[in-house]
């Protein structure tokens, strides 16, 4: 990869860890990796009010990260971008599955 591929890379990448970086935004998709969900039923899981849970949604909507879909009344969420899904189930598997907090201290 030349320099300037790399550089344009690297851009990208840091976008996506700042948007990572937010714990809420970073939660919400943790639930989004088991599958879809309301604003409702994300809010309940992280113990957060549904108007932030919304308003985080609506970040992760303009970035291209997420999309929704109408069911009646109630908008349903989803990863949308196969390589966020790819390191959030690796951050999952790394940091919260059972056995993570034993990690090897070397």
């Amino acid at each position: 990869m030349n320099i300037k591929d790399m550089t344009s890379a690297a851009d990208d990448v840091c976008e996506l860890m700042t948007l990572l970086s937010n714990k809420s935004r970073l939660m919400i998709l943790c639930q989004l990796t088991e599958g879809e969900k309301s604003v409702g039923q994300l809010a309940q899981s992280i113990g957060a009010r549904e108007t932030a849970v919304s308003q985080q949604l609506a970040v992760l909507r303009r970035e291209r990260i997420v999309k929704a879909r109408r069911e009646g009344q109630t908008m349903i969420y989803r990863i949308v971008r196969a390589d966020v899904g790819a390191l959030l189930e690796f951050l999952y598997a790394t940091y919260c599955a059972d056995g993570a907090d034993q990690k090897d201290a070397n």
